[in-house]
């Protein structure tokens, strides 16, 4: 198959599905398009960056379990996108359970993340993609030979083949070529700005939608690798995804103007959704201090040096929890964890809550931060 142009998006090609022949996109190398960006686009970019590392040092210094908040907070709205749901709550619990189901494949998205952002500085490979990919996928029901792997078959999305698909991306044959360009172009250091970088990252794998299934979340989580890589972010995951979610004709069509080659367009909307998060990274912060001091002034008629009140401090890294996540953080018995726990649930602060761990035996009582929770949805 003869190559594309330098510097156009890309190409169609004929290809055979059960006998009957349809056309794929390959799209062309990042190396070799055209991606420079108009002035304003360029300062909108700029100025989504800015917004993040302001909302980044905004964050208490003292406050990881904020952090932890706000990235589990991106991992569930990415799934979200796809049409996993599920109840913060459950979810939380199968992070910290290993339990499965819908709410145990959405707990593996925010591990994929953390994965991610902690190996962030490490170069970039297909080995390690196909890592973040496995985990991602463990609960998913893909058939084993493609979890882990880039998809052997060609691919579609929307439709019931690549038939009548809305999109048929590249035969298998052109994945190990495409992706090699991609990794590179994410691990580059030029001047291309983290914001810029990451919008076209992520729409170009998108548009390889290199494995069977779980592109969409993976493609995100590479959007806050690049991000962490670049300092755009260096403590805290801004709800990028949640963003996106919130404008969903504006995503779909915005990855189609990239494949058609408007990049400056495509960059243009990413920015300003990235601008957004960023806004709602300082809004979750804020309001996240004002209900802890809600919390401490519905506690006040309990001793300073109880453990309710230590217990506090704590929600924010751990809005589900039960008398032995207690014990640990503070030191106490689980006896004295469980009379803390019943005493924030008294006054409002925690709510009982069912939790199906997958484990048999006596199951220990799991509490939330219901209202702290409910913040993920403003």
């Amino acid at each position: 198959m003869e190559d594309v142009a330098e510097g156009t998006a890309g190409r169609t090609t004929e290809v055979e599905w059960r006998g009957r022949t349809t056309k794929a996109w390959v799209p062309q190398e990042l190396r070799r398009r055209d991606l420079a960006l108009p002035a304003t686009v360029v300062r909108s970019a700029e100025r989504a960056v800015a917004a993040l590392r302001l909302a980044d040092q905004r964050l208490p210094a003292s406050w990881e379990a904020l952090a932890r908040l706000l990235l589990r907070h991106e991992g569930i709205a990415s799934s979200g996108i796809e049409g996993l749901r599920e109840p913060a709550s459950s979810v939380l619990v199968a992070e910290r359970t290993g339990s499965g189901g819908a709410a145990g494949w959405i707990a593996d998205n925010l591990a994929v993340i953390d994965m991610a952002l902690l190996s962030a500085k490490q170069p970039l490979n297909v080995e390690v993609l196909h890592s973040w990919h496995a985990r991602l996928m463990r609960y998913s029901g893909l058939a084993a030979e493609m979890v882990g792997a880039f998809r052997p078959s060609l691919g579609w999305v929307g439709g019931t083949s690549p038939l009548d698909a809305a999109y048929v991306p590249p035969p298998p044959d052109e994945i190990n070529r495409l992706m090699d360009d991609l990794l590179r172009f994410a691990d580059a250091s030029d001047d291309l700005d983290a914001v810029s970088r990451a919008a076209i990252a992520h729409a170009q794998f998108e548009a390889i939608h290199p494995y069977g299934d779980g592109n969409g979340r993976l493609g995100r989580v590479l959007v806050s690798r690049i991000l962490r890589r670049a300092d755009a972010t260096q403590r805290s995951v801004a709800p990028i995804s949640m963003a996106a979610a919130r404008d969903p004709g504006g995503y779909l069509s915005g990855l189609r103007l990239f494949e058609t080659g408007q990049t400056a367009r495509w960059v243009q909307w990413f920015a300003q959704i990235v601008e957004r998060a960023a806004g709602h990274t300082d809004s979750i912060v804020e309001q996240s201090q004002q209900l802890i001091e809600q919390w401490t002034e519905a506690t006040s008629t309990l001793r300073h040096d109880s453990a309710a009140r230590a217990l506090l401090q704590c929600l924010p890294g751990h809005p589900v929890i039960n008398s032995a996540d207690v014990a640990e953080l503070l030191g106490v018995s689980e006896r004295t964890g469980r009379t803390a726990l019943e005493s924030l649930a008294e006054r409002g602060v925690l709510q009982p809550i069912q939790a199906d761990t997958g484990h048999v035996g006596r199951a220990r009582r799991w509490y939330a931060a219901a209202d702290l929770l409910r913040l993920w949805g403003t």
